[in-house]
């Protein structure tokens, strides 16, 4: 039986990678995700939950508060930008504490500590991340940087080099955007302009000619229209 996650954080990117981590480990499953913690307690006390994913700074009411107003808790997995809590929230028997950006082999590692609580075999409940799609970047002379696929967001072309936007890190590669996409595959990614291509399922809506992805907007060129229309509404 998979383990039904919450997740509470005020960032709507934060919020965006946590869910793509669950979504890519068999043994999770998102039941709810909220910016604002006081409108999780509602749902907290009505549902049952096995596993939340916790940020701690947000406004109104804090994370370790709301897990203190929790009268039974579910296992709690700590999400946040700053190490300083880590005591505290160890105090409140949180199963595990991620510091932001968080990288999915961290991720895996602290699910695992929660599969094992529950008493689940782990070869049976998580995705390693070598079985997720990824590429090589050579972002300097010596070093070559793995990507995983899931994690682009879109990629800009900057003349003969690229920016390669993911979910927690911006590359600049020596590549031309043509190369690079031709390289992705298509009913992934597409070129949506000149200067753009992004990942179709990272897209959060459409208006007139522009998409947006982490709340930045893209533009369509009048070249691409018909082309990005057809990959996304399957046209």
């Amino acid at each position: 039986m998979d383990l039904k996650c919450v997740i509470i954080d005020d960032e709507p990117l934060a919020i965006k990678v946590i869910k793509n981590y669950v979504n890519q480990t068999k043994g999770l499953t998102l039941m709810a995700s909220f910016n604002d913690a006081t409108e999780s307690l509602e749902y907290l006390r009505n549902n049952e939950i096995d596993l939340l994913f916790l940020d701690i700074n947000m406004p109104l009411l804090d994370g370790l508060n709301l897990l203190k107003s929790i009268h039974q808790k579910p296992l709690t997995i700590i999400t946040t930008a700053h190490e300083e809590f880590a005591v505290e929230s160890y105090e409140l028997e949180v199963v595990d504490y991620l510091v932001k950006p968080i990288p999915f082999q961290r991720f895996i590692t602290a699910v695992n500590k929660a599969f094992r609580i529950k008493g689940y075999q782990e070869k049976d409940n998580y995705i390693t991340p070598n079985k997720r799609p990824y590429i090589f970047l050579k972002i300097d002379k010596k070093k070559m940087q793995k990507i995983y696929l899931d994690e682009i967001l879109s990629v800009e072309s900057l003349g003969d080099y690229i920016k390669v936007n993911t979910l927690t890190n911006n590359h600049i590669v020596h590549q031309t955007l043509s190369n690079f996409t031709d390289d992705l595959p298509s009913d992934k990614f597409i070129r949506i302009h000149r200067s753009y291509t992004i990942s179709i399922d990272k897209i959060e809506s459409i208006e007139g000619n522009s998409i947006e992805i982490a709340n930045i907007r893209y533009p369509i060129g009048r070249s691409y229209l018909s082309e990005v229309r057809s990959a996304i509404f399957k046209e």
